[in-house]
């Protein structure tokens, strides 16, 4: 087929799914350069960190596995470079991490770099990667309590990096003076000028065998597609306009009686859209909690996006059949500078996307999710000191992802035990202990799943995460920011709550002591700090459980014989060999029976 002949309508669909394969091994290659570039175990442990391919208008092609929150309004990124230069050119790289310039959060520092084919602009290659540090007042790069940008560090409004395919020297410098650790946080941008890099020559390639036209041409289709598949599936979907309400905790100081979100999610199945109208929510708030526009529009999507076939193309064209309305000011809007929003990651914005999954579920069984597990606690803290092991004091500062938040149930299944929670739905992933015992100067002493944690359900919100990690070079500081003390994530449709967080310190007579949800705790040698993480709820009655799936669970430890009882109506009997359950049937089915008899008396 000639290249002229090619369109839309008619694109060969063979070359569409190579073109396609083609694209995401393209960003699949990115992310292995940054993960194993990178210095901040944060990036190469945890993998906190997403690429993406937008073409030169700011669609976005291919995304790969990458988290949802760095990726679902990537769009919101690039835009500004074309809005503040008029001089893009081959050989430049853009950098920043302003939230008022399509960035999340400050932590979240984008490279931006143009790919021409044939002398013209035709993609951008992105990577976008969770820093260490960005030289703050304090060492952390999120806290609750800053309430303008001025607080949280390093602020960079879109800034050309690199010119003729080499680093702007004067920038570089500026830059590292004002980290912490210079080093790392080089070393890290380095990663991402690979990845962007290597993705540009591929790209050439690409171009080379196939040609600009071609390319183009596929583009337009794989659009079309993506736009096509997402409308069809909510197609599938009833017609109406559901609400949710979810409760941040209480962050004394900035929101003292927590704040409330509201997602209004209307489903046109005959238009084949979805409105998130996120508009009558609380205004910005003095403190560090507020989301980005990147974040609010991806948390949009994101609820919607966990509700459809996950086969969908995470592309601008399934993208653009879901609409999320802001309102400037907002909380969960368009906030203005100088407005902090160093944790518009998390909080708010996990509690925006368990309110978007949610509404799905006023539509009843099979439909939506229970709410996912927020964060982040001392189990994933920031943690900073000074390491003397080696007889040279060297400063340090990173964040750990120790424990994770567990995911919520849905339809047919239970939560998973490494969600994180609902901005990174099981991408990211725990610390491998060794690798963080290797390069800070920390022990981990503990860390297991919790029982009796669970939220309860026909479908259980997966068990907490618990454990215990002291310093061990000197005082060593952990700064979190912890929402879900107060109120963990709910069940849905009869399911139950998860658990609550736990944050304490365990001092040298081995006295507990819990520690404030938002904070930064001194831990001295001979100290250490205890977490549990926050689980997700559940979906569906608990009477409703398959017993044999509620033996499975005792028989892991996570629940008693007398939780299997009183809340799943199971009766049990440990076997001989002291660690598998039995189901007494003809016991099981009375006290099911005699606890739906109470519930309709």
């Amino acid at each position: 087929m000639s290249s002229n002949a090619i369109t839309r309508s008619d694109f060969d669909p063979m070359l569409l799914a190579v073109l396609s394969n083609r694209m995401e091994s393209i960003v699949r290659e990115m992310s292995n350069i940054v993960k194993k570039a990178s210095r901040s175990t944060a990036i190469t442990n945890a993998r906190d960190f997403s690429c993406g391919l937008l073409t030169f208008d700011h669609r976005l092609v291919c995304v790969e596995e990458a988290m949802p929150v760095h990726v679902t309004a990537m769009d919101l990124a690039t835009r500004p470079v074309t809005e503040l230069f008029g001089d893009v050119k081959e050989g430049d790289a853009f950098f920043s991490n302003s939230p008022y310039h399509g960035g999340t959060h400050h932590a979240d520092m984008t490279l931006c770099v143009p790919v021409y084919l044939d002398g013209k602009p035709m993609f951008w290659t992105v990577a976008r990667s969770h820093h260490a540090d960005t030289g703050a007042h304090i060492p952390t790069t999120m806290d609750a309590h800053m309430r303008t940008v001025y607080e949280e560090g390093m602020h960079i409004p879109v800034v050309r990096f690199q010119e003729t395919f080499k680093d702007k020297e004067d920038v570089i410098r500026w830059c590292r003076q004002n980290i912490r650790e210079s080093h790392i946080w080089y070393g890290d941008y380095q990663a991402q000028v690979g990845a962007t890099r290597t993705a540009e020559k591929r790209l050439h390639e690409l171009g080379a065998r196939y040609g600009r036209e071609v390319l183009t041409e596929f583009i337009n289709a794989w659009m079309e597609y993506g736009r096509r598949r997402a409308s069809a599936a909510i197609a599938q979907l009833p017609a109406g306009t559901f609400s949710w309400t979810v409760s941040h905790d209480p962050v004394p100081g900035v929101a003292e009686n927590g704040v409330e979100i509201t997602a209004k999610v209307i489903i046109e199945p005959n238009a084949g859209k979805i409105t998130v109208d996120l508009r009558d929510n609380p205004d910005c708030v003095a403190g560090g909690i507020n989301l980005s526009e990147a974040c609010a529009t991806g948390a949009g999507r994101i609820g919607v996006f966990y509700n459809l076939d996950p086969s969908l193309p995470h592309n601008a064209g399934s993208a653009s059949c879901i609409e999320v309305l802001l309102r400037d000011g907002c909380i969960v809007g368009r906030p203005s500078f100088p407005v902090g929003t160093s944790n518009a990651t998390m909080g708010i914005n996990d509690r925006l996307i368990n309110a978007v999954q949610c509404a799905f579920t006023q539509l009843g069984s099979p439909y939506g999710l229970a709410e996912g597990g927020t964060e982040f606690g001392a189990n994933m803290g920031v943690i900073a000191g000074t390491d003397s092991r080696s007889g040279t004091a060297r400063p340090y500062v990173n964040m750990v992802f120790f424990g994770l938040s567990t995911g919520p149930g849905l339809h047919g299944h239970d939560g998973w035990l490494t969600y994180e929670a609902p901005n990174g739905g099981g991408v990211l992933a725990l610390d491998q202990i060794e690798i963080d015992e290797m390069t800070y100067p920390v022990l981990v002493e503990e860390r297991k799943i919790a029982p009796e944690t669970m939220g309860a359900g026909q479908w259980n919100g997966a068990p907490a995460m618990q454990g215990r990690y002291r310093p061990l070079s000197g005082d060593m500081t952990v700064a979190y920011c912890s929402d879900g003390d107060v109120n963990p994530p709910r069940g849905v449709l009869g399911g139950r709550s998860g658990s609550r967080a736990v944050n304490a310190k365990c001092n040298v007579h081995s006295i507990e002591k819990s520690m404030p949800a938002f904070h930064m705790e001194t831990v001295s040698p001979g100290e250490s700090v205890i977490f549990r993480t926050v689980s997700g709820g559940g979906y569906g009655n608990p009477l409703h459980r398959e017993p044999l799936r509620v033996a499975r669970d005792a028989d892991r430890g996570w629940i008693s014989i007398k939780t299997a009882r009183d809340v799943y109506g199971v009766a049990l009997t440990l076997l001989a060999n002291g660690l598998d359950h039995e189901v007494a049937a003809a016991e099981t089915a009375g006290l099911r029976a005699l606890r739906q008899n109470e519930s309709l008396s």
